[in-house]
């Protein structure tokens, strides 16, 4: 092999292995980043792993919610309507936050309490994100509860 041929050889190999460290190096920051949505049901049937942060997605249960007096730790039960998830949340709460209505929390199980770093909460079934409007419609076909028209704003209490 001569020193011409041979000197590119290497200049290809060195691209190929920089555009592959390169590939890994983004492939690593997205994985750490994303955030699956899971109901409770699928949480405690194990899909959404041992201790990986992912969002909880569902309704607050009816006289689930706790906080003591001059403490920013809540607590509180997110239900999909076959199960259960208790939660603690340290930290001040959306002004939106209540019982019966829909919450969406992002953080991680500590044994067999799901620990929220963040806590997004909504009013009414006008706007929500696809993944969460398609789980909220299993669920509502399979209880056979009659889902709210789209498009209708619903009266806040």
């Amino acid at each position: 092999m001569n020193p011409v041929r041979r000197r590119r050889l290497l200049w290809v190999i060195a691209l190929v292995v920089a555009a592959g460290l390169a590939t890994a190096l983004v492939a690593m920051a997205l994985q750490r980043n994303i955030a699956y949505l899971y109901t409770p049901s699928e949480v405690l049937r194990g899909e959404a792993g041992e201790h990986a942060r992912f969002r909880l997605g569902g309704m607050v249960a009816a006289d689930s919610f706790k906080r003591a007096p001059g403490s920013l730790e809540a607590t509180f039960r997110v239900t999909d309507g076959d199960a259960q998830m208790p939660v603690r949340y340290t930290g001040i709460l959306p002004d939106l936050f209540r019982e019966k209505q829909a919450v969406v929390a992002t953080g991680r199980m500590e044994g067999d309490v799901f620990v929220a770093e963040q806590i997004l909460a909504k009013h009414d079934e006008t706007y929500m994100p696809k993944e969460v409007a398609d789980k909220m419609g299993m669920a509502h076909k399979k209880h056979d509860v009659q889902a709210p028209a789209a498009g209708t704003a619903q009266e806040a209490p």
